[in-house]
């Protein structure tokens, strides 16, 4: 994707970070399984004790150094995001509020409690901020195989269609069905919501590429991101059987259609029609 020298988003807080940690196995990734199917996105990232070696100084400046890169790039990609529904809500005349997104590292403070980077990317609706520690971006490349910068954009802008779904007032109505319906019903509205996001990082792709922002196969990366982390494929690296009933986002096919579908329509009412067949 093109997006140096490109305009950032002044709505970013790029939180303080706290010691590198390093290390895995099996245990992190279980519990970061178990997180996946509380509703959150996976990471896979664990707080271990780390050999202390005389590189270790060196390697660390190193990621200090992509660290900062991948936290330009979201930034740019925030700022895109901006632009887009900006542009959507003026269609609608509408109103758009812009969210803010908190970098981190470890953990940090927020309005949905306290975030962990083991969590994932995530939105919160009650401060309306987007939290993200970039250390996700290995995570989706090694762990889950859904490498490339806009593979990286795509999450940020399914998390950017929260924050839409939240200025229509769709995820207030999600919630007010909670107390009503049973898990399982619940479990529907939910992957629907989840798959809403999707169709609206397809809208972000669309207008991206309107505007020459896209490489060859950066759509293509996208979507892998989207098959990467789908229930289904999810559920199976856990060694389970696939179980629609627990599905929280949508299987790797439903989250590639979503993508697909924004990508080609690009519009509100199309969405909100994607969304009420889901859940109906």
């Amino acid at each position: 994707m093109k997006w140096k020298d490109r305009r950032r988003s002044s709505n970013v807080n790029r939180g303080q970070r706290a010691p590198l940690a390093v290390g895995g196995g099996l245990g992190g990734i279980v519990l970061i399984l178990v997180l996946y199917f509380l509703g959150v996105y996976p990471s896979v990232i664990t707080n271990q004790n780390q050999q202390i070696s005389p590189n270790t100084q060196i390697e660390s400046q190193e990621v200090s150094r992509q660290r900062e890169t991948l936290e330009d790039f979201l930034s740019v990609i925030l700022a895109d995001t901006e632009d887009v529904w900006h542009e959507k809500f003026n269609e609608a005349n509408a109103h758009y509020k812009e969210p803010h997104m908190t970098l981190y590292q470890d953990t940090t403070r927020t309005g949905c409690g306290i975030a962990q980077s083991r969590m994932g990317p995530f939105y919160c609706p009650v401060d309306e901020k987007i939290y993200f520690d970039v250390s996700f971006y290995d995570d989706m490349k090694t762990r889950f195989g859904g490498g490339g910068d806009f593979a990286l954009a795509y999450v940020l802008a399914h998390e950017v269609g929260h924050h839409v779904q939240n200025q229509l007032g769709i995820i207030d109505q999600t919630n007010k069905l909670r107390q009503k319906l049973s898990e399982t019903e619940y479990n529907k509205i939910s992957v629907a919501q989840e798959l809403q996001a999707d169709y609206f990082a397809g809208v972000f792709a669309y207008y991206v590429q309107e505007k020459g922002y896209l490489d060859e196969g950066d759509i293509e990366e996208a979507m892998g991101a989207a098959s990467a982390i789908g229930d289904d494929r999810i559920q199976e690296m856990a060694g389970m059987d696939v179980n629609v009933d627990f599905f929280t986002h949508g299987s790797s096919a439903q989250r590639k259609e979503a993508f697909e579908l924004g990508f080609k329509y690009h519009d509100f009412d199309h969405s909100m029609k994607f969304f009420n067949d889901l859940k109906n």
